[in-house]
């Protein structure tokens, strides 16, 4: 389904699913989903291919930790995070905000996406920190750099062999 033939082709639930970005923020999706290199998916998440990786480059699963480059502005330009100064981040799709989780999982190594995603698959009503005010709709670059092998020590979706997690547990082992 689409919006109307005056419109450019997105699916009908773009307009649903954009209904808890803030008015600014829609008016950005609903511009930014009228480029013709911009795909928009059924859940409203909008990316543009930057560059692709090797057509048999890997793909991650929602639990395969990739190494990424990023950096996330809002629809102003003001930068809230960037991994330019500290060097690439390890994740997992499963393990960041939805529209994220989605898109990883269509790419492949070697990927650089812009992604464009409306606040009910980033950080919602409730924002985060002082530096994504509720409501937003964020702007990322994201390049999978590589897809890492999938610890065997992961349980209920923590990775005991990475310290953090294992602190992180300890503390909610504790707190119980």
């Amino acid at each position: 389904q689409t919006l109307g033939a005056a419109m450019s082709p997105v699916p009908f639930c773009f307009s649903i699913a954009m209904s808890a970005s803030n008015p600014g923020g829609v008016e950005y999706l609903h511009e930014n989903a009228k480029r013709p290199d911009v795909v928009v998916t059924s859940s409203g998440l909008q990316y543009r291919v930057v560059k692709s990786g090797e057509p048999s480059a890997r793909r991650p699963t929602a639990s395969s930790p990739c190494k990424c480059l990023y950096r996330g502005t809002l629809i102003d330009g003001v930068e809230f995070d960037s991994t330019a100064k500290r060097g690439p981040a390890t994740f997992a799709p499963n393990q960041v905000i939805g529209g994220w989780t989605e898109a990883m999982q269509m790419m492949k190594a070697g990927d650089k996406w812009e992604l464009t995603i409306p606040s009910e698959l980033g950080y919602g009503a409730r924002g985060s920190g002082s530096r994504i005010p509720g409501g937003s709709v964020l702007i990322f670059e994201l390049e999978i750099l590589e897809v890492l092998d999938e610890s065997a020590y992961v349980f209920m979706g923590i990775d005991l062999s990475n310290r953090r997690s294992l602190l992180v547990l300890a503390g909610l082992i504790y707190l119980a």
